[in-house]
Parts: C-alpha cells; sequence; structure tokens
C-alpha cells in the first residue's frame, strides 16, 4: 500500500495520539481499564480510525485499519506479540468491528474537538456499540457459554474459542 508521505506522517502520528489518549482513559475509571480485549482496546481502535478520518479521510483510514490487522496475522504467525499478547482472529475481528464503528463517529474535516470524539466514543462503549472479549473477573478468557478457556489452549492458534460479546456485558 502506499501512502502520500503526508498522510503517512500524519498516520504516525494519531497511532501515537491514539495508543496516548487510551492510556490516558486507562487510568480513570470511565471504562474497564483492560487494554488488551476489553473496553480500553476497543476505545483505542475507534479513537484511532475516527481520528485518521476526521484527519485524512475514510478510505485511507480504512486501508490503514485492515493493513494493521493483516500485520497481526502476520505477527501471529512470526509469533512475535502485540501488547504482549500473541493477536488472534477474534481479536482481529474485534479491532476491525470497532474500526468500523470509530470511522462512523466523525467526517473528513469535522471540526469536533478531541474531547467531544472521547466523550462520543466512551459514550458508544458504555451503550454496547463496540465490541469486547469476555472475560472473568480475573481476567480469564472464556466461551460464549462462560467457560474459562486454559492460556495452554489460547497458545499458538490463530482460531480459538474466545467469545466476542457487545462492549457494555458488564
Amino acid at each position: 500500500m502506499m501512502f502520500h508521505p503526508f498522510k503517512a506522517k500524519k498516520s504516525l502520528k494519531i497511532s501515537k495520539e491514539a495508543k496516548k489518549v487510551a492510556d490516558s482513559i486507562k487510568r480513570t475509571n470511565l471504562l474497564d481499564g483492560d487494554a488488551s480485549g476489553g473496553q480500553v482496546d476497543a476505545f483505542r481502535h475507534a479513537y484511532w480510525m475516527a481520528r485518521l478520518r476526521q484527519e485524512i479521510g475514510k478510505s485511507a483510514a480504512k486501508s490503514l485499519g485492515k493493513a494493521h490487522e493483516k500485520e497481526n496475522y502476520l505477527t501471529f504467525k512470526a509469533r512475535k506479540l502485540e501488547d504482549g499478547i500473541v493477536p488472534d482472529r477474534i481479536s482481529s475481528e474485534m479491532d476491525l468491528y470497532n474500526n468500523e464503528q470509530g470511522l462512523k463517529l466523525i467526517s473528513k474535516g469535522s471540526l469536533s474537538s478531541k474531547s467531544g470524539l472521547i466523550f462520543r466514543i466512551v459514550n458508544a462503549i458504555q451503550k454496547g456499540k463496540m465490541k469486547i472479549i469476555l472475560k472473568d473477573k480475573k481476567g480469564n478468557f472464556l466461551t460464549c457459554d462462560g467457560k474459562i478457556i486454559l492460556k495452554e489452549a489460547l497458545t499458538g492458534k490463530w482460531k480459538n474459542n474466545k467469545c466476542l460479546v457487545d462492549s457494555n456485558i458488564y
């Protein structure tokens, strides 16, 4: 994928911004504090896409989001860690879904403030408009029928029994 250098530079800046804002949100009690499969993870993706769309447009933002998820599959195959956890299919589905939701929250050139956008995304998450991965209070991944998935059952598997749920399930 070829990007205009200007868009590439903006994209990198926005990617760093999204991580920083998500880290700040993680330290509040607005969301669940879970940056790996939880509401904070959903927030980071939605905010990232919304800001990208605001700055570089919908199709460029969408391409970047899809490229990132394709990269996650390659990362999985190479067994490198993304945010301390090897990515898998469910995480990728979650990210793509939340990316789409983020794209819907703003338009290119919108003068909406960053704080307004943050509020809009947190609100959407609290209303269940994003997706998260089902876990118990201890952070264990659960199947859709509430059974704990042993870490050994997840190791080295792209496809697994993790369960994608609405972001307001808890």
